[in-house]
C-alpha cells in the first residue's frame, strides 16, 4: 500500500521543476512509470532531482540507475557517509537544493553538530577526522586543487561514484529545479522545518536495498574508457556502463555532432582560463565557429558542464527559440552534465592510483591499503 507521505510527495514534483514540463505520477507511462514505481519503492518518494529528467525517459532511467546503485545500495561505505559526501560535492557545485536535501538526510541519519557543520560549509569544525577529510575531498572534487583521496581503493566505487553521480545531479538541478526544497521561511521556523524534514529523510534512508535491482531499466553496454573507478563493485560498474551508453546514444540522436565535439574537446582541455565563473567573451569565442543555429545549444551545454549555476532563463530561451523541446533540452543538458561528471571521475581515479602506494595517502584516515 502506498504511504500517505509517498502520495503527498507526488504533488511536490510539479512545483519544483522549471524550464520543462514535469511528468506527474498520474500521467507516467512506459519507462517513466517503471522508474517512478521503483523510486517510490526503494527511495520512498519520487525525488524531484531525478524526476526532472522525465521528459527524456532514457536520461531519466540513467540518472535513477546511477543514484540507486551508488547511493542507496548497502556496501562498504555507509549511507550517512555517502550523504555527507553528496552534500559536500553539492557545496562545491553551488547547488543549494542538493545541499539542503543531502545535508538534511545526513542530519536525519546521524544528528548533531557534524551534520550542521556540513550544511553550513564549516568543514574545519567537523570533529571526526575521517568525515572531515571526506567532506573536504568531496567539496573540492571538481577543482584543480584536490586533496589526496582519503579512502581505500575498495571504497572507490562508492565514494568516487557518489561524487560522479552528484556532479551530474547538481548540474541538472541548478538548471531545472527551484533553489531549495524547503519552504521559504527563516530563523527558528526554518530550523523546525529542517528538523522535521530530517526525521522523514532519515527514516527513508535508514533501510538499504539490494544491488542490481534497477539495471534492467537500461540495456547492457560495453564499458568505455573513464569508468575504471567503478570496477571493484559489479553492480556499480554495470550501472555506470549502462547509464553512460544510454545517455550517449540519446545525445547522438538529438544533439548536433559539432556541439558534442566542442564540449568533449573543452572538457578534455580543462575549464575556461581564469578563476571563477565562465566569462561571456570566452563563451562567444569558443562557439564562434559553429553555425548560428547550433550556438544556443553549445552555450547551454558548455555552461552546464563548467558552471551550471550561470544558466539563466535567457540561455534556455535561446534554445527554445531554435525549436528545442523538453526532451531535447533534458537530453542536451543531461549529456553535458554526465560528460562533465565522467571527467571528474577519471581525474579522481587518477588521484587514487597516483597516490595509492604513497605515504601521503597511507597516512590519511582510511588511506590506501
Amino acid at each position: 500500500m502506498t504511504s500517505l507521505f509517498t502520495r503527498l510527495s507526488r504533488r511536490v514534483v510539479p512545483g519544483h521543476v522549471r524550464h520543462v514540463h514535469p511528468v506527474p505520477h498520474r500521467d507516467a507511462q512506459g519507462l517513466v512509470a517503471k522508474v517512478y514505481d521503483q523510486m517510490e519503492r526503494d527511495f520512498g518518494m519520487i525525488a524531484p532531482p531525478v524526476a526532472l529528467h522525465a521528459p527524456a525517459p532514457t536520461v531519466l532511467s540513467a540518472s535513477w540507475v546511477l543514484l540507486r546503485e551508488i547511493l542507496l545500495v548497502d556496501g562498504r561505505v555507509d549511507r550517512a557517509t555517502k550523504e555527507a559526501v553528496a552534500a559536500a560535492v553539492s557545496l562545491g557545485n553551488r547547488c543549494p537544493y542538493c545541499v539542503d536535501v543531502h545535508s538534511t538526510t545526513f542530519l536525519g541519519l546521524v544528528g548533531g553538530d557534524e551534520a550542521r557543520a556540513v550544511a553550513a560549509d564549516r568543514i574545519d569544525t567537523i570533529a571526526d577526522p575521517r568525515l572531515r577529510e571526506l567532506v573536504r575531498w568531496g567539496r573540492l572534487s571538481g577543482g584543480a586543487e584536490r586533496p589526496a583521496p582519503p579512502f581505500t581503493p575498495a571504497e572507490a566505487p562508492e565514494l568516487i561514484g557518489t561524487a560522479v553521480a552528484f556532479h551530474h545531479f547538481n548540474r541538472m538541478v541548478n538548471i531545472f529545479l527551484q533553489e531549495s526544497p524547503l519552504p521559504p521561511v527563516r530563523g527558528r521556523v526554518r530550523g523546525a522545518v529542517r528538523r522535521g524534514a530530517a526525521g522523514i529523510m532519515g527514516r527513508l534512508a535508514g533501510g538499504g536495498t539490494g544491488p542490481g535491482g534497477s539495471l534492467d531499466l537500461l540495456p547492457p553496454a560495453v564499458s568505455p574508457p573513464g569508468l575504471e573507478w567503478a570496477a571493484g563493485q559489479p553492480h556499480i560498474a554495470e550501472a555506470a556502463r549502462r547509464a553512460l551508453a544510454a545517455v550517449e546514444d540519446s545525445a547522438a540522436r538529438s544533439v548536433p555532432e559539432q556541439v558534442r565535439q566542442l564540449v568533449t574537446d573543452r572538457l578534455a582541455t580543462g575549464p575556461p582560463p581564469g578563476p571563477g565563473p565562465v566569462n561571456r567573451p570566452w563563451l562567444a569565442e569558443v562557439t564562434a565557429g559553429l553555425p548560428d543555429e547550433h550556438r544556443p545549444a553549445a552555450r547551454l551545454a558548455l555552461l552546464t558542464a563548467f558552471a551550471s549555476y550561470q544558466v539563466t532563463d535567457a540561455v534556455v530561451a535561446e534554445c527554445r527559440a531554435r525549436g528545442q523541446d523538453d526532451t531535447e533540452l533534458i537530453t542536451l543538458a543531461g549529456w553535458a552534465a554526465l560528460s562533465a561528471a565522467r571527467q571528474v571521475g577519471t581525474r579522481l581515479y587518477s588521484d587514487l592510483t597516483t597516490c595509492g602506494v604513497a605515504a601521503r595517502c597511507a597516512d590519511r584516515p582510511g588511506g590506501a591499503e
